[in-house]
C-alpha cells in the first residue's frame, strides 16, 4: 500500500504519539496484568488470516484479534489463578497439542528439503491415467448370496424376464430399486474380478456366468460404454502433489518408527 504524504503525516504523528504514551508499543500490543502481549503474535495471526483468504490486512481487523488476545490473556490468567493449569487432563491435553505443533514443524521442514517434483507429479498422473484407462462403461447389476440363485437369475433374463424387475430382489439395497444401476465408471472403480465380468461384453448383454466377489455373486448387465472424460494433469496437479506428499511424510515416518527402539 502506498501513503498519499498527507495519510503518510497523519500515521507518523499516529506513531509517535503512541510511542509517548507506551514506551513498549513496538514490542507488545498491550499489557494485562502486568503480563504482556506481543505484537508478534498479533502479526503472526493477521499473517495467517490472510493466507487463508479469510480477510485483509486492516485496522479493523488487527483491533478485532486485539480485543481477543487482550480477552485470552484474561481468561488464562484466571484459569491459571483458579489452578486449571495443574488439571491432569489440561496438562496431557497440552503434552498432545506440543506434540503436534514439534511435530508439524518437522513436517514442513521435511517436505521443504524433499519437496515433490513435477516429474513425480506426472509420473502418477500417467499412472492414474493406465490404471484408469480410456474408457467408461454404464453397468448395471443383481446382487445374489448364491450360485446358484443367479444362475436361476441368469436363466429366467434369457427366458425374457427384464434385468430392472428382477433387479428388485438384489441384495445391494442401494441399487435395488434403481434397476441395479451402477452409473459410468471405469473398470479399475470395481474389484479385479467384477470389472472382468463386464469389459468383454457387448452392449446390452448380460455375463452368462455368476461373478463372484467377496460380497456375493453378480449378474451383471452392460448398458453401454463411452470414451473416458479424464481431468488434465493441470487440472488435478495440487490434488496429485498433496496426496505424494502425504506418502513421503508417511514413509518418513515409517523409516523413523522402524529406526526407534520400542520396547
Amino acid at each position: 500500500m502506498t501513503f498519499k504524504p498527507a495519510r503518510l503525516l497523519l500515521a507518523l504523528i499516529a506513531i509517535a504519539a503512541s510511542f509517548a504514551y507506551s514506551p513498549s508499543f513496538a514490542q507488545n500490543l498491550a499489557v494485562v496484568n502486568g503480563k504482556a502481549i506481543p505484537s508478534s503474535r498479533a502479526d503472526a495471526i493477521v499473517k495467517q488470516v490472510v493466507a487463508q483468504g479469510q480477510g485483509t490486512d486492516s485496522p479493523q481487523l488487527r483491533d478485532a484479534i486485539k480485543k481477543d488476545l487482550i480477552s485470552r490473556e484474561v481468561m488464562m490468567q484466571e484459569a491459571i489463578k483458579q489452578g486449571y493449569d495443574k488439571n491432569p487432563e489440561v496438562k496431557a491435553a497440552l503434552e498432545n497439542a506440543r506434540q503436534t505443533i514439534v511435530i508439524n514443524a518437522l513436517a514442513r521442514d521435511y517436505i521443504t528439503k524433499h519437496p515433490v517434483s513435477d516429474a513425480e507429479v506426472k509420473a502418477e498422473y500417467d499412472r492414474f491415467a493406465k490404471q484408469t484407462g480410456d474408457k467408461e462403461y454404464h453397468v448395471r447389476h443383481i446382487l445374489f448370496a448364491t450360485e446358484d440363485e443367479a444362475k436361476a437369475a441368469i436363466a429366467k433374463l434369457k427366458g425374457g424376464a427384464k434385468f430392472e424387475d428382477l433387479a428388485k430382489g438384489s441384495k445391494d439395497t442401494g441399487t435395488a430399486n434403481n434397476g441395479g444401476d451402477l452409473d459410468w465408471a471405469s473398470p479399475s472403480s470395481f474389484p479385479p474380478e467384477f470389472a472382468a465380468g463386464f469389459t468383454n461384453l457387448q452392449k446390452g448383454a448380460i455375463t452368462d456366468t455368476p461373478v463372484k466377489t467377496q460380497v456375493g455373486y453378480h449378474v451383471i448387465k452392460l448398458d453401454d460404454v463411452r470414451p473416458a472424460k479424464l481431468p488434465t494433469l493441470d487440472e488435478v496437479k495440487p490434488q496429485i502433489s498433496e496426496a505424494l506428499t502425504q506418502q513421503k511424510l508417511a514413509a518418513y515416518q515409517e523409516e523413523m518408527v522402524k529406526k526407534a527402539k520400542v520396547q
